[in-house]
């Protein structure tokens, strides 16, 4: 007896396969971002900062699995988006919230506010300028990243951690002025490195693993201090994003005139 012949087939889209790594991990970013405000609450102010460079480690991941397996996607661009705006503006807003801003009362939150505003203005522009025909400028951002940014206002709260503040600091000021600050950097068009087109040499390779491990080593067993300490490097290498980026600019500027010259030299 002839059996009956199986004409259900499964069909697998290679590249949705592919979207699930990438887009699980910004899900899992978004988790961990909701989770750090749970551990504000009940007063976990450690937790809560180590959730937030999680999330900020994890949003570095994702974007770059997706690129490497080539799962990159509109859906995944709008999730990774949503995912910045909870996990580094709203999260960090309500951690310095619970442990310093609300004794400011109503300034406090006007504070936060303002900071989220900016975080999702800077998205908006990003996602902007994401269209745009690729460039030199593609090796800076506009503006501090929103990553960035998270953890930039937490810088209070993690040197109070560290043991770095040798000093009595007003707390007062000092949190409110960290908000400011770190909003205008969001959305001014201050240059900063994005890091995205680093070439490591080959033969430098083994020197960079074992500086990855050597930090995640110092991190695991100091992780405030290195925090602390990440931080500062970052801020120090602001200005000097700045100055590379006005050179850089001058430079390609005066390569135009100069293509310009022969152009019409030619003619």
């Amino acid at each position: 007896m002839e059996q009956p012949k199986n004409n259900l087939k499964v069909v697998t889209d290679k590249k949705t396969a592919r979207m699930i790594l990438p887009n699980m991990l910004t899900l899992i970013g978004v988790c961990i971002g909701l989770t750090s405000i749970r551990f504000a609450l009940d007063g976990r102010f450690e937790f809560a900062i180590i959730a937030i460079i999680f999330a900020a480690l994890i949003d570095g991941l994702d974007g770059r699995i997706a690129r490497l397996i080539k799962g990159t996607s509109k859906v995944g661009k709008e999730l990774d988006s949503l995912t910045d705006m909870i996990s580094f503006g709203v999260a960090p807003a309500f951690i310095m919230y619970f442990w310093k801003l609300n004794t400011l009362g109503r300034f406090g939150w006007l504070l936060c506010l303002i900071y989220v505003i900016c975080v999702a203005l800077r998205l908006a522009r990003f996602n902007i300028n994401s269209n745009q025909t690729p460039s030199w400028k593609d090796n800076f951002f506009e503006g501090v990243p929103s990553p960035a940014g998270g953890v930039l206002v937490l810088t209070p709260l993690i040197l109070s951690l560290s043991g770095f503040d040798y000093f009595e600091l007003n707390y007062n000021l000092v949190v409110p002025i960290f908000f400011i600050i770190t909003s205008f950097l969001l959305i001014s068009k201050f240059p900063s490195y994005s890091f995205k087109k680093i070439v490591i040499p080959r033969k430098t390779t083994i020197f960079l693993l074992f500086g990855i491990v050597l930090f995640f080593g110092l991190l695991l067993i100091y992780t405030f201090n290195v925090i602390a300490l990440s931080i500062i490097a970052y801020l120090l290498l602001l200005p000097i994003s700045f100055i590379h980026f006005q050179k850089l600019k001058k430079q390609h500027e005066n390569d135009k005139i100069q293509e310009d010259d022969d152009l019409e030299d030619e003619l």
